[in-house]
């Protein structure tokens, strides 16, 4: 899932950075961001169409090398792109200091809608390493309905990731769920870490039917319409250390 310079600094970049921007050396490449960690503040997410896999990989790539080119503007807590196993999707997930996001950065802002993170479903005991991001999408009529159904799941769940066979650390492959709502109150954006695609699969095969607690739920909160799911692997970019 990751590339040979995963947990390696960038040391093409010159020693210092210029005044405004921060040294790309202070970075690991190609690996996941923590999504909880405390200093972030604005999340910028995207989702583009390249419409087939050879494009996909030059756009992420093309991202990638521009990204590690730096320097990164001040503020900047992550950017990671991410490859849809649909061989057609991209994922852009850019997080940032409070008042810092909005600087210009190649490939990871076009486009991109402002979230701010809410909850989260956590790991039950030490968690793995994510194999596969599931991205779960809801359109909303404000703030009011995103956070009741963001509430709502979580409560259901006692704050904890479903887990539902017994004897395994992973169990059911899911690893955790957590609740970015953007800024104008009209998104939900689901960032969901799983063992792998196959684990997601057999949730969605099951737990996650409609007719389920998890659908009878989504479905009888008003102003709530989910707009489906996307899964991704192999992340290309830089996250702060």
């Amino acid at each position: 899932m990751t590339s040979d310079m995963e947990n390696q600094p960038i040391t093409h970049a010159p020693a210092t950075a210029p005044a405004g921007f921060q040294d790309p050396a202070r970075f690991l490449a190609d690996t996941l961001p923590a999504v909880r960690r405390p200093d972030v503040g604005p999340v910028l997410i995207s989702e583009w169409d390249a419409e087939d896999t050879g494009k996909q990989q030059a756009m992420i790539e093309e991202a990638a090398r521009a990204l590690g080119a730096g320097p990164l503007p001040d503020g900047l807590v992550s950017q990671v792109f991410l490859a849809g196993t649909d061989g057609r999707t991209v994922l852009g997930f850019g997080q940032w200091e409070e008042g810092a996001a909005g600087a210009p950065l190649a490939g990871g802002e076009g486009g991109a809608r402002r979230y701010r993170y809410y909850r989260s479903l956590l790991p039950q005991g030490e968690p793995p390493e994510p194999g596969c991001i599931v991205t779960v999408r809801f359109e909303t009529t404000g703030h009011e309905a995103a956070r009741q159904l963001v509430d709502g799941l979580v409560d259901m769940m006692n704050g904890a990731q479903p887990d539902d066979a017994v004897g395994s650390r992973t169990r059911s492959g899911g690893i955790s769920s957590n609740f970015h709502i953007s800024e104008d109150g009209t998104r939900v954006f689901n960032y969901s870490e799983w063992t792998d695609e196959a684990a997601h699969q057999r949730m969605v095969e099951t737990s996650l039917q409609r007719g389920g607690a998890v659908m009878r739920f989504v479905e009888s909160v008003p102003g709530v319409t989910p707009l489906g799911f996307k899964r991704y692997v192999a992340p290309r970019g830089l996250v702060r250390r």
